[in-house]
């Protein structure tokens, strides 16, 4: 188990009113936010399966999930049990459990957006650590 604690300013400077870029083949890039508020970013696993799945993190918050491409799929520990929750294109899911994610077309292939709170706690711990 261990503790990563999330500090303001946690998102790089971004243009107004221009279109973002963004890197595709990454985890996880943050694109920008609203200091003192929230933090938007794309979350993009290089995990094709469940069983490639080592650890699971839980913020101090809530994290809106909204599939934009491809397939991925969330893994959440809920009572103890670990549950798949394959995202669907445009349809929110507000996240609060032990979570981590997978691709199940490849690695990188799934892309969800992701708004969270721009500082916050997480908590890592290998998935059979959280039942």
């Amino acid at each position: 188990m261990r503790f990563v604690q999330t500090r303001r300013p946690s998102f790089p400077a971004a243009p107004a009113d221009v279109l973002l870029r963004w890197t595709p083949g990454v985890r996880w890039q943050v694109l920008c936010g609203d200091e003192g508020h929230w933090r938007l970013g794309y979350f993009a696993p290089p995990e094709s399966s469940r069983d490639e799945v080592e650890a699971l993190e839980r913020h101090d918050c809530p994290e809106l999930f909204v599939l934009q491409a491809g397939r991925l799929t969330l893994v959440l520990m809920r009572d103890g049990e670990v549950v798949e929750v394959p995202l669907e294109i445009g349809r929110p899911i507000l996240v609060e459990s032990p979570h981590a994610g997978y691709c199940p077309d490849g690695p990188h292939t799934g892309v969800a957006l992701v708004i969270e709170r721009d500082a916050f706690m997480t908590e890592y711990r290998d998935v059979d650590e959280w039942s």
